[in-house]
């Protein structure tokens, strides 16, 4: 595998009983990008990030991450791929009795032995880096507001430096402000780290604002993988209906 591919996948196959939802999928994203993921309802967009993450076993196909191979039943392979992704799941999936701190706090511990000064210093780090206010830090996530909550789960999964992000609808439920506000703090933080992401969405801003490519699902596998503006001329009803819809016209006035 070329060392400027982060994720490589090959051949991928996922099922549900007779319900094929990837049939021989491919997908390549280079390191340093922004690859948005986009396709219908049953595209099978999550299944194919957990079976990235390698937590779902597809039926067939090769997935190979920052040159470990996720299918490895390895446990230090696994526990490798681990500490290099961060992963912010829909809706944040914060620990409901855990404060924001606390919250940040798990990866930490659960993958490095650190002073208590030491992980409280790291903490408040990527609380700041993922723009939350320093009163949000001993908040439960049931205190907190949708967009407050994204940041939390954000900050989280930058909690172990990790070059390769995963996002599952970071904007989802969002007002159009604060979903603005999201697209640039993810842009920002890949161009300052060096960040290579993965983030599914429906959000049309969303891929005219900060994605790099775009990787269209359907018809069970990966029909196009481009920049923007050459997805919008791909010949495939779907990627017509979406693209150039109303609202995919007003995005792309606004971009």
């Amino acid at each position: 595998m070329s060392e400027n591919i982060a994720i490589d996948v090959r051949g991928l196959t996922n099922a549900f009983g007779t319900q094929v939802v990837h049939n021989a999928l491919d997908l390549q994203v280079k390191r340093g990008e922004i690859m948005g993921v986009v396709g219908g309802s049953g595209s099978g967009k999550s299944v194919l990030m957990r079976a990235i993450l390698g937590l779902r076993r597809p039926q067939a196909g090769s997935v190979n991450v920052l040159g470990i191979n996720a299918l490895d039943d390895d446990p230090k392979q696994r526990l490798a791929i681990e500490r290099q992704t961060g992963v912010l799941f829909q809706g944040g999936a914060l620990f409901s009795s855990l404060t924001v701190l606390e919250n940040i706090a798990v990866p930490l511990k659960e993958h490095l032995d650190l002073p208590d000064e030491l992980l409280h210093q790291l903490c408040w780090m990527k609380m700041r880096l993922a723009g939350l206010p320093s009163d949000a830090a001993h908040k439960l996530p049931s205190q907190l507001s949708g967009g407050m909550k994204k940041r939390a789960g954000l900050a989280r999964a930058l909690a172990l430096d990790a070059p390769l992000l995963f996002l599952d609808e970071p904007t989802a439920g969002l007002d159009p402000i604060g979903a603005a506000g999201f697209d640039e703090l993810i842009l920002s933080l890949k161009q300052s780290l060096g960040l290579t992401v993965f983030l599914i969405t429906h959000d049309l801003d969303t891929l005219y604002a900060i994605c790099d490519r775009v990787a269209v699902l359907a018809d069970q596998r990966v029909v196009a993988c481009a920049p923007i503006a050459e997805i919008e001329r791909f010949d495939h009803p779907w990627v017509q209906e979406y693209f150039h819809g109303p609202r995919g016209r007003a995005a792309r006035r606004e971009a």
